[in-house]
């Protein structure tokens, strides 16, 4: 789960990370206001989960509350385009009113999960700001990075490797020796996927302050933290991704016209595969899980046909928790109440795997069977192309 800039914020300011003064407005008299309680020079930062935003103009510089508020009046409700929110943007809602401070330094300091080795890694970098993607493809060299034992902790030595890389004056040093265990506490204690600060700056004054900030929480986590999922925008997230956490289903808009229906992380993305193997493009992830009822496989059907871009829908099921017989009577159930008009391919294998065929061939409904994968990704990519779509254009 992403949240805002001025929530990461919030939480690092509990943990003692100097972050600078600012309010979150919705209008532009709240910006006027705020701007004057904080000096009048102020820097006014769309909220979206998305970085890129002072690229995309979504990061704006005024002299004055007067500024502010003309400024803010142009930024509430138009659509911020940058590189990572694709070609239709997203609506701004919330904008960050944040003092001004006068920058020496940018530096970069980030804690992921890195699954290759199993463990977070602290990553810091002299070469902060909106070009750090481009400078660790560049000079990774640039990078410091540590990765820290869950058994042992964050240890003096990690803390000095990562401050060392940065070549700091000593007093400045000192800041940053603290700032580490305060964002793996967070990392930890927050169950965070992701903890980054782009640009923590070194101000004029010697302050080190985090400029920016993002948090990822982890989802399987947010049952611990109900505070954390409070802090959800559903107006930042695609509608039918909300739909689907609602129902405990995983659901990813992908961008072409093969709607797939697994059940299982690694069959979804083998199904996908073999999708593109083929010669098409799927229209999502689509995972229902183990145990799903009849209930959730009607509530995944009607998900999937209300993406406009699917043409066809191919179910790729292994019954093992889920029986095969459960999954035809679900799919059954969706196809009658919801009119499902595309075609259908099946692929199921597993517990009462012959009772769920009969039941689909005893609908009257024209289910296509496959018999193994690669059979049922091309019978799903020719349907698609039937239907006068080629499915690696569908969606974009």
């Amino acid at each position: 789960m992403k949240i805002h800039e001025f929530q990461a914020k919030a939480i690092l300011g509990a943990y003692g990370v100097l972050v600078p003064k600012g309010e979150v407005v919705t209008t532009p008299v709240e910006a006027r206001r705020a701007a004057e309680r904080l000096g009048g020079t102020v820097v006014l930062k769309v909220q979206i989960h998305a970085g890129g935003r002072g690229k995309g103009g979504g990061v704006v510089l005024v002299s004055s509350p007067q500024e502010a508020e003309a400024a803010t009046k142009r930024l509430i409700g138009s659509r911020l385009i940058t590189h990572q929110t694709g070609p239709e943007g997203r609506v701004v809602k919330k904008v960050l009113v944040e003092e001004r401070v006068t920058i020496s330094r940018e530096l970069y300091a980030g804690i992921v999960l890195d699954h290759r080795v199993a463990r977070p890694v602290i990553m810091t970098s002299a070469a902060g700001g909106v070009e750090i993607e481009e400078a660790a493809a560049k000079d990774p060299e640039r990078i410091t990075g540590v990765a820290v034992d869950p058994a042992t902790q964050l240890q003096p030595f990690h803390v000095r490797r990562l401050v060392l890389g940065l070549a700091l004056p000593q007093p400045v040093q000192r800041a940053v020796a603290s700032l580490f265990p305060a964002l793996y506490r967070v990392f930890q204690e927050k169950d965070c996927s992701l903890v980054e600060i782009n640009p923590l700056v070194v101000t004029a004054e010697g302050r080190l302050l985090a400029l920016d900030a993002k948090l990822n929480i982890d989802d399987n986590a947010l049952f611990r933290h109900p505070d954390l999922e409070a802090l959800r925008d559903p107006d930042e997230e695609l509608p039918l991704e909300v739909e689907a956490s609602r129902f405990g289903l995983s659901y990813i808009k992908l961008n072409g016209a093969v709607g797939c229906m697994v059940n299982g992380a690694g069959l979804a993305m083998a199904t996908m595969d073999l999708v593109k193997l083929v010669g098409g493009e799927p229209a999502n992830f689509l995972d229902v899980g183990g145990g799903a009822s009849a209930e959730q496989i009607e509530h995944a059907f009607r998900i999937l046909i209300s993406d406009r871009s699917v043409s066809v829908v191919l179910i790729n099921i292994f019954g093992g928790i889920l029986r095969c017989d459960r999954l035809a009577e679900g799919m059954i159930r969706a196809v009658r109440s919801l009119r499902v008009a595309s075609p259908i391919i099946v692929r199921m294998e597993g517990t009462n795997v012959d009772q769920g065929k009969r039941m689909l061939t005893e609908s009257g409904i024209n289910f296509i069977t496959a018999d193994g994968m690669q059979d049922a990704a091309e019978k799903a990519v020719r349907a698609a192309k039937r239907n006068g779509v080629n499915s690696d254009q569908r969606g974009l």
